[in-house]
């Protein structure tokens, strides 16, 4: 990372308490009419962007307090997620609580931040009521995973009414998966149509689009798939549902977040991103947030623009942060999710 990049992230001391609570979500993306022509040219240099992946981790990062304060800003951007078939709601309750509260209050005290929450916390729509309940009055929204997830074959008009009944329940977010086959098929209009029926369902809750990406074949087609989304309303665009074989790569996020710059370059609209599976250690936080820097501005830094979907992140996180306030590495069971 540059100098630049080191220096412009305020340090932990500078930190206002503000700048770490989830923000309020921008207008949403009102989208466009399907342009198929600028879609057909829509290409991928897969080799150029392979290398130019290749080169972020191994590039210096922010060190000592700047990145104690790039860990504590990654933790705001994290959706906090269970998607477990045994969830109950004790456990959602539980990982709400550390939704409050991610960072224990003596690591916060020692780096001079104010209180800290996660981005969101991510549940089945059966857990959306317990997860809304017991986030009430922290300002930190709920998202639903919905239309079938993680494989999205379910019956159509089922995946729709699924979407209405969890933001009926209360939830802000609803991160939705795409039918694979229209990318793999080319049917770029029915994934149009599909993208708008969900934002038009989702009413005011801002929607993620999930494009199984280690599913969609090509870069190419992670190119186009992203344009699509964004021209049909979605507010996030987001890699994976984390059950795939290939979730969340590096060269995926690059072709996604230069789809998002180009597409806020062409209509003045910015479109956040969320990179979800296989995200786990600190260091991998720290080379996106360089990433989301570097190709798109500091507003991509922040909740409202960008999220990591992930849970075994934060007790990372947590315990890197422990070591810069001590000098000594802690056990994980430290660090509980719940």
């Amino acid at each position: 990372m540059s100098q630049t990049a080191d220096t412009a992230m305020t340090a932990p001391h500078d930190t206002t308490a503000q700048d770490h609570l989830p923000q309020l979500h921008r207008p949403r993306n009102p989208g466009l009419p399907l342009d198929l022509d600028w879609v057909a040219r829509v290409q991928a240099n897969t080799s150029a962007i392979e290398r130019r992946a290749a080169t972020l981790p191994g590039r210096r990062t922010v060190k000592k307090a700047y990145q104690a304060a790039w860990l504590a800003r990654a933790v705001t951007c994290i959706d906090l997620t269970t998607l477990a078939g045994d969830d109950t709601a004790g456990r959602v309750r539980r990982l709400c609580a550390k939704a409050r509260q991610p960072v224990r209050a003596d690591l916060l005290s020692a780096l001079g931040l104010p209180a800290i929450t996660t981005g969101a916390v991510c549940v089945y729509h059966e857990m959306v009521e317990v997860a809304v309940e017991a986030l009430a009055g922290t300002g930190i929204p709920v998202a639903a995973v919905s239309t079938g997830f993680p494989a999205g074959l379910s019956p159509y008009h089922l995946r729709v009414q699924e979407i209405g009944e969890s933001v009926k329940a209360g939830a802000a977010e609803i991160d939705i998966v795409i039918s694979r086959r229209h990318v793999l098929t080319g049917d770029w209009q029915a994934l149009y149509d599909e993208m708008r029926e969900f934002r038009a369902a989702c009413g005011p809750a801002h929607v993620k689009a999930i494009l199984a990406t280690g599913e969609l074949g090509t870069l190419r087609n992670v190119a186009r798939a992203s344009l699509v989304c964004m021209m049909a309303g979605a507010d996030f665009i987001k890699t994976s549902t984390g059950k795939e074989g290939v979730n969340a790569t590096l060269p995926v996020s690059l072709t996604m977040i230069r789809a998002i710059r180009a597409y806020e370059a062409a209509t003045g609209i910015k479109i956040g991103y969320k990179p979800a599976g296989g995200i786990s250690k600190a260091k991998d936080a720290l080379v996106y947030l360089s990433l989301m820097k570097e190709e798109l501005g500091d507003d991509w830094l922040r909740p409202d623009l960008f999220r990591f979907g992930a849970s075994s992140l934060l007790g990372d996180i947590e315990r890197q942060l422990e070591h810069h306030v001590t000098g000594a590495y802690s056990a994980g069971w430290r660090h509980p999710m719940a």
